[in-house]
């Protein structure tokens, strides 16, 4: 009868790594698993902290993107969950800002307490150079969400509009029909009613009437037009916050380009030591062979006379 198979990949696995690692290795077998399989390098705080920035505003994008259909479709959305996903994105992007600020602000630090040369300014340039990608992928983001919340309240005005305008129609028509049944009704008294109550005091209370009716529409039309007016100012701070964002993207880059420039004269600085540096020696070579010859020279002369 013959005998059922099994598989016993992982346990020759198992005995191959035991096996391995009783035998001891020589250095030269460190070194050289050292060159094949390179050890993962420590990230600096300053680019760690950078990475999780970018992740975050990464995660917000794909956020904006995932909710964006919802967002614009009143039928799947309610305005609370709008109104919801506007502050957790106004919450993220102040939260990446904040943490690009503090970017910014360590390497100013670090550039203060020391200073290494052109290695250390290099860095500096660097590092400005990723502050100021992450404020413009930030810039993009809140541009993304700014056509979004733009496009809300212009969909809101247009249908905000449709009905106040048969609004104000109805309540124009109310109020002349209203005037003009007054002015039947006062047209209407009896002689007696006129002979006891004179004109003059017929068209005060009609006047009076008129007013009020007009102070109402005038109400209906200042509350529409303040409801319209805070929904621009909406907009308007939204478009200051992008605009604010994109300054502050433009003042990394100059100071990018700062950096640059400082980077560019210490190398200058650096090719002028060294060009001071060989001439120095050569002074010093020209002046030890002077020094040596002349001796010599003066040696030979003496014997060559004597």
């Amino acid at each position: 009868m013959a005998l059922a198979r099994r598989d016993r990949t992982e346990a020759f696995r198992d005995a191959v790594r035991a096996a391995a690692a009783s035998i001891p290795q020589c250095d030269e077998v460190k070194i050289a698993s050292s060159l094949i399989m390179h050890r993962t390098l420590e990230l600096l705080p300053f680019t760690a902290a950078a990475l999780e920035i970018l992740g975050h505003i990464r995660t917000m994008e794909s956020f904006i993107l995932e909710r964006r259909k919802d967002y614009l479709d009143r039928q799947r959305c309610t305005e609370e969950e709008r109104d919801n996903i506007e502050h957790e994105v106004g919450l993220s992007v102040k939260a990446c800002k904040q943490r690009i600020d503090d970017l910014k602000n360590s390497i100013a630090g670090g550039k203060k307490s020391f200073w290494k040369g052109a290695v250390n300014a290099d860095l500096n340039a660097h590092q400005h150079g990723i502050v100021l990608m992450l404020s413009e992928k930030l810039h993009a983001v809140t541009t993304i969400f700014d056509a979004l919340r733009a496009s809300r309240f212009q969909k809101a005005l247009d249908k905000t509009l449709p009905k106040r305008r048969p609004h104000l129609q109805s309540a124009t028509a109310q109020l002349e029909a209203e005037l003009s049944n007054r002015t039947a009704a006062a047209t209407s008294f009896n002689r007696e009613n006129l002979q006891e109550l004179q004109p003059s005091q017929a068209q005060i209370v009609l006047d009076s009437e008129t007013r009020a009716l007009q102070e109402e529409l005038s109400n209906l039309l200042d509350t529409a037009e303040d409801t319209e007016r805070k929904m621009l100012e909406v907009s308007a701070l939204n478009h200051l916050f992008s605009s604010y964002v994109f300054q502050q993207s433009q003042q990394i880059e100059l100071l990018y380009q700062q950096a640059v420039e400082a980077t560019e004269n210490v190398n200058k600085g650096n090719k002028e030591l060294r060009k001071t540096i060989e001439r120095n020696t050569s002074s010093r070579t020209f002046l030890l062979m002077f020094l040596t010859i002349l001796p010599l020279s003066l040696l030979f002369l003496d014997w060559y006379n004597g």
